[in-house]
Order: structure tokens, then C-alpha cells, then sequence
């Protein structure tokens, strides 16, 4: 059993090889979804003026955006590294690292959650190519 399903006291269950901690959330929390990313950046925004002491969201804030974009920067490496690895359970963990950092830089450069899921919404069903192909466009100066 791993570190962190021994101290999660969860139990581990093997899912085609891999192994995974099971997620028995308890009834009084909210479960695990796409909304826990709103509610992560609640969470976040509530503790921008907390004690740097007592939260690492206010500390990681106190430091400014540049050092939120490097240490967002620094998540999103360990994630790339774990993944070129081939390491699954490593890149569960490490992109909750990332997405925990991106929403404290949200927060840092004063972006709401809803800004991102209307620009999502906006490219959803457009082909990736034709997407970044239509934003070359808008920068391109035309003499």
C-alpha cells in the first residue's frame, strides 16, 4: 500500500494494473467533480487575506503573481515529467497540484472560474487547428 493511501486510510483497489485509493468522500463533503474547481477557487479567493502564516494560498498570494506563475510553472513540470515516466498514479496527484497553483494564479491576476469555462464553451466543437488559426488572425497586423 502507498504513503498516501496509508495516511488517507482509504482502502486500495487495483484498477487494470493500476493501483487506486478508493473515494469514499463523507456525506457532509461535496463530491469530487469538475464543480470542486469553483469551489477551490472560493476557497482560494476567501483566504487571499488570511494569515501567510496559517495558509498557503494566502502566503503563495503574498509573494505576487510572478512568483505564482513560476510556481504554477514548477507544478506543471513535475506533471510533465511524471507522465513522460509513465507514471499514472504520479500525474493524478501532480495535476491537482497544477490545478490547485493555476486557480491560485487566477485568483493572483484577478481571473474568475467562469471567464475560463466561457472561453471553453466558446471553442467547444471547434477544431483545435481552426481555433488557433482564427487567434492568428486577430494578432496578425494587416499593413
Amino acid at each position: 500500500m502507498s504513503k498516501a493511501a496509508k495516511a488517507g486510510g482509504g482502502k486500495v483497489k487495483v484498477d487494470g494494473g493500476r493501483k487506486k485509493k478508493a473515494a469514499a468522500a463523507p456525506a457532509a463533503e461535496a463530491p469530487a467533480g469538475p464543480l470542486i474547481l469553483d469551489r477551490l477557487w472560493t476557497t482560494v479567493m476567501a483566504r487571499r487575506a488570511a494569515d501567510p502564516a496559517v495558509s498557503h494560498s494566502a502566503r503563495l498570494l503574498s509573494r505576487g503573481t510572478a512568483k505564482v506563475a513560476q510556481k504554477f510553472g514548477e507544478e506543471a513540470v513535475e506533471c510533465l515529467i511524471e507522465a513522460v515516466a509513465k507514471n499514472p498514479n504520479a500525474v493524478v496527484s501532480e495535476s491537482a497540484d497544477v490545478l490547485y497553483h493555476l486557480i491560485v494564479l487566477w485568483v493572483a491576476s484577478g481571473v474568475e472560474p467562469g471567464e475560463v469555462w466561457s472561453e471553453l464553451a466558446r471553442r467547444e466543437g471547434m477544431s483545435g487547428i481552426a481555433e488557433k488559426a482564427a487567434r492568428a488572425l486577430k494578432t496578425k497586423k494587416i499593413p
